[in-house]
C-alpha cells in the first residue's frame, strides 16, 4: 500500500482509537484509489469499475465513506469535511428504499419454542433470543462476557462501534435463560458469555450459517441479512409497542436520530390496520 494511504491509516488507529475492522475497511476501500491523490475524473472511475465489479450502490456508498474520508484528511487536515471543502471526493449514489427485512411473530414463536438438546444449538438459541431482545449487533453480541451482565439490574454492557460503551436492558425472560447458561457452563466472570467450547470467540460466518440452517429447520426461509434482520426486529417492534424513537437511539448505539426514523415507517401490515380505520369506503 502507498505511504500516503499507510499514514492516514496509522493517524486513524493511533490518534482515533478506530477499531481494527476500522482499520481494514480503510485498506480495502482506498486500493480502489489508482494514486495518492486522484483527480474527480479518476474518481468517477472508480465508481464505474466498482459497479463493473458486481457491488450494489450500498457497496459502493461504503467504499466512498472510507476513500472521502482519505481525501479530506489528504487536503484538509484539521476539521470536518463539510459542504464547502474544495477536495475532490466522490458522490454518493442513489440506493433503492427497501424495506428493512425482519422476522415475522410467528417466526420468532418457533425460536422460542424451539428445544435443542445439543449444546451448541442451545448457545445459538440464546444468542439469536439475546439479540432479539436487545436489539445489539452481532458483532457487540459475540464480544460480551460474563462480567458485562448484570442478572439483577437486567442490564448488560456493550462495546459498539467507535469504542463506545453504552448499557442496554434485557427482560426476565432472558435473565433466566442466561443465569442457566452461566451455571450449567460454569462460566467464570471472563468468559465469553457466547464463546465456542473452548472458550474462543464464535465467528460471524459460523453464526450466519448457522441461523439460515436453523430457520429452514423451523419451516420457514431466513430473511435477507438473516443475522443484522434480529435487530431491525427489535427496533420495529420497539416502536410499535409504544418505545420513543429518543430511547430506541440509545439502546441501538446510533450517533444520530436521523439513522433511528429508518424504523419509524411502519411495515406495511401496520399500514394495512390503520387505513381500515381510516378509510371513506370501509363499512364497518
Amino acid at each position: 500500500m502507498l505511504a500516503r494511504f499507510e499514514e492516514f491509516i496509522r493517524e486513524r488507529q493511533y490518534l482515533h482509537n478506530v477499531s481494527p475492522r476500522t482499520i481494514e475497511w480503510y485498506r480495502n476501500s482506498l486500493r480502489w484509489l489508482p494514486c495518492e491523490s486522484p483527480s474527480q475524473s479518476q474518481l468517477t472511475a472508480v465508481v464505474v469499475a466498482m459497479r463493473e465489479a458486481g457491488l450494489k450502490p450500498s457497496g459502493c456508498n461504503c467504499l466512498g465513506r472510507a476513500i472521502n474520508a482519505y481525501l479530506h484528511w489528504a487536503h484538509v487536515p484539521d476539521g470536518k469535511c463539510s459542504v464547502g471543502c474544495k477536495h475532490p471526493k466522490i458522490a454518493r449514489l442513489k440506493e433503492p428504499a427497501l424495506v428493512l427485512p425482519t422476522y415475522t411473530e410467528h417466526q420468532i414463536r418457533r425460536i422460542i419454542a424451539w428445544k435443542p438438546r445439543v449444546r451448541f444449538k442451545k448457545l445459538l438459541r440464546l444468542l439469536v433470543l439475546f439479540l432479539l431482545d436487545t436489539g445489539c449487533r452481532i458483532s457487540e453480541a459475540i464480544n460480551v462476557r460474563v462480567r458485562d451482565v448484570d442478572l439483577d439490574n437486567l442490564l448488560v454492557t456493550l462495546d459498539g462501534k467507535g469504542s463506545k460503551q453504552r448499557i442496554v436492558p434485557f427482560s426476565f425472560e432472558l435473565r433466566a435463560m442466561m443465569f442457566r447458561h452461566v451455571r450449567e457452563g460454569k462460566l467464570g466472570p471472563d468468559a465469553l458469555l457466547f464463546g465456542t467450547r473452548t472458550g474462543t470467540r464464535l465467528g460471524r460466518n459460523n453464526v450466519l450459517r448457522a441461523m439460515k440452517a436453523l430457520c429452514r429447520d423451523l419451516g420457514f426461509e431466513p430473511p435477507a441479512r438473516t443475522v443484522h434482520a434480529t435487530r431491525h426486529t427489535f427496533a420495529v417492534n420497539y416502536l410499535r409497542r409504544g418505545g420513543s424513537e429518543f430511547r430506541l437511539q440509545k439502546v441501538l448505539g446510533h450517533s444520530s436520530l436521523e439513522m433511528t426514523r429508518r424504523y419509524a415507517n411502519l411495515v406495511t401490515a401496520d399500514l394495512q390496520a390503520v387505513h381500515e380505520k381510516v378509510s371513506l369506503l370501509s363499512t364497518s
